[in-house]
């Protein structure tokens, strides 16, 4: 990767030592079918360094606040988790940024815990899972939140969660659900107007927009049969969000999402720690392979600078590692296996 270019991460999580605890406490060991992995600030740098990655947004993966029924109690952890969020970033200046977890589904809790962490504590957007105890993004009684993110012109991260609905044995949800999941509330977000009603916020849609470029067509269709809208203008809607590509980088799945995605809306992800460092290895060779050099550039850091003006004017915060186009290819194959491997329990 060129010295120049600093990869910027917009999908890794953080998984505070007492979140850890509270969700042990509650019984919860794993998020979508993958143990609960350690974290720790040094063993994400050190991930970073090794994608050639300058700066990363953090985020809480799924359940979020989602497995606390107390609403005062979900606010209240919503409070603490971006508190820690806010001091990663301060401490490490330049390498973290950061996605502030909201206490879904209390609308009205989320607008005032959206507002202090944009506005007070210095977020770099929000983030949302696809559904919290089974209420989608999208569904009635959202509007003062999604009026509070257009008016502070927010990025909203959008990141599944388990589907409101047993697992099928011997399918461990990161697999599909996920991305279903992901889908579901994007559909909902097209289909409901929010995104044509708010276009100042910015969606970005985990894991290549889960099924949506490939069935974004079909969908399309779907919301102008109900709706009497006309089916170019849902492809647009569908086509103003935001893409990552964590787990989703291989030459399968990057055509379709550079060829639907509009220019500028597809930006590098990693999904550390849930996704181990040697899936990270794999799906980033892949990138690094299977695009032009100017794609890769704006995949890995410009199109995300677009997003966070802030990091735009910012010198590397770390030297970068340059890979050969042989390496590339060795790192790739050995991934390959590794990841497939160590993936095989779940992920993110």
């Amino acid at each position: 990767m060129p010295a120049a270019l600093r990869r910027i991460d917009v999908h890794q999580h953080v998984t505070p030592p007492f979140y850890g605890a509270l969700l042990a406490q509650a019984g919860i060991a794993e998020a979508g079918g993958r143990a609960l992995p350690d974290w720790n600030p040094g063993a994400a740098l050190e991930s970073m360094d090794l994608l050639g990655t300058a700066t990363a947004m953090v985020s809480v993966s799924t359940p979020g606040t989602g497995f606390l029924t107390d609403p005062a109690e979900a606010a209240g952890l919503a409070r603490r988790l971006n508190d820690f969020s806010a001091a990663l970033a301060a401490d490490h200046p330049g390498r973290f940024g950061w996605f502030a977890t909201l206490p879904m589904p209390d609308a009205e809790a989320a607008v005032n815990e959206a507002r202090r962490a944009l506005l007070s504590l210095g977020a770099d957007g929000v983030t949302l899972l696809a559904n919290t105890q089974g209420v989608y993004l999208g569904a009635p009684g959202q509007d003062a939140l999604w009026r509070c993110l257009d008016e502070h012109g927010a990025v909203v991260f959008v990141h599944p969660a388990e589907l409101p609905a047993p697992a099928i044995k011997d399918i461990p949800p990161f697999a599909a659900d996920f991305l279903l999941d992901t889908t579901r509330a994007a559909y909902l977000l097209v289909r409901g107007g929010i995104v044509r009603d708010h276009p100042n916020i910015r969606f970005v849609l985990s894991h290549g927009g889960g099924f949506v470029p490939y069935a974004s067509h079909r969908m399309a269709v779907t919301i102008a049969n109900d709706t009497g809208r006309c089916p170019l203008d849902v492809l647009e809607d569908f086509r103003s969000f935001y893409f990552d590509t964590a787990l989703s980088s291989s030459p399968a799945a990057l055509p379709t999402l550079l060829g639907f995605a509009r220019p500028g809306h597809v930006l590098f992800g990693s999904d550390w720690p849930f996704a181990p460092t040697a899936a990270g290895q794999y799906f980033t060779a892949g990138l690094d392979t299977h695009v032009d050099p100017d794609t890769l550039t704006a995949v890995s850091r410009t199109n995300a600078e677009a997003l966070f003006p802030r990091l735009a004017a910012r010198p590397p915060a770390a030297p970068a590692r340059p890979l050969t186009a042989r390496l590339r290819r060795s790192v790739h194959r050995a991934g390959a296996r590794l990841a497939f491997k160590l993936v095989q329990p779940g992920a993110d």
